[in-house]
């Protein structure tokens, strides 16, 4: 009987743009897909320090796999730059992954517009916008849209109207997507629950303690989770499109 060996590196010769990638569970996106063969384009808003070191290790692992590339994604004129950028580099795009995020409570009577054109910019006008910009790319490699969304886009979050809206509105670009891009291109959704505390506000235990009890397994996912989540997307799920996963330890089941 023969086996077959498995792939070391099944994103090899592949490539990823990943928004939000300097940090926090963009950063471990990023590096999971590398991990895996692609190379990767690390959008960054701000922090340029961190996605210029992100890339330095990555491309020390693997020399010329990586590529930081600054934008900022309300200026919707400037995202097909993001796409050339990787395209420029890699000579092709297989993965987009919409993970850049604004996240803050706007509870009601306090709201303005301006939290609005932020939260929908970030959460949902830039997924749609950076994702028709990636189509022509991705339909030539058969390519994979992520979008990072929220089990909040399904369930509401008491403070976080805004942002509640915003993601299920993602939630349901994700469908439309998959539908629209078909055969060509798969959209597909990462909803997390506990894996990576807000940094402002994050250190209220007994929040954080109640939120863990309400899931099932009763402990915190990581950003790691949320990666390898990623990974089995891009490797092991071609015949998925459409579909939300959420790695939330169960929290949307027992809520």
């Amino acid at each position: 009987m023969t086996t077959q060996t498995p792939t070391a590196l099944p994103l090899a010769g592949r490539s990823a743009l990943i928004t939000g990638a300097a940090r926090r569970v963009g950063a471990r996106i990023a590096s999971a897909l590398h991990a895996a063969g692609a190379s990767v384009t690390i959008h960054y808003h701000r922090s340029k320090g961190e996605a210029d070191a992100l890339a330095a290790s990555l491309n020390a692992a693997r020399p010329g796999s990586a590529q930081t590339v600054q934008a900022d994604l309300l200026e919707t004129a400037k995202l097909a730059g993001l796409v050339e950028a990787t395209t420029r580099t890699f000579g092709r795009l297989d993965i987009l992954v919409n993970n850049a995020s604004t996240f803050y409570p706007t509870p009601i009577g306090e709201i303005t517009e301006a939290h609005w054109n932020d939260l929908l910019g970030s959460n949902l006008k830039a997924p749609l916008f950076l994702s028709q910009a990636a189509y022509a790319a991705l339909k030539l490699s058969n390519g994979l849209i992520i979008n990072i969304v929220d089990i909040h886009g399904m369930r509401p979050l008491r403070r976080y109207q805004v942002y509640g809206v915003a993601k299920a509105g993602l939630i349901m670009l994700t469908k439309s997507l998959a539908r629209e891009l078909g055969p060509h291109v798969r959209v597909n959704g990462i909803a997390p629950g506990p894996v990576m505390w807000p940094e402002d506000g994050g250190d209220d235990a007994a929040l954080q303690h109640k939120i863990i009890d309400r899931t099932l397994l009763k402990r915190p996912g990581s950003a790691d989770d949320i990666a390898r989540t990623a990974v089995f997307f891009a490797t092991e799920a071609p015949y998925i499109t459409g579909q939300i996963i959420a790695v939330d330890g169960g929290r949307s089941v027992g809520w």
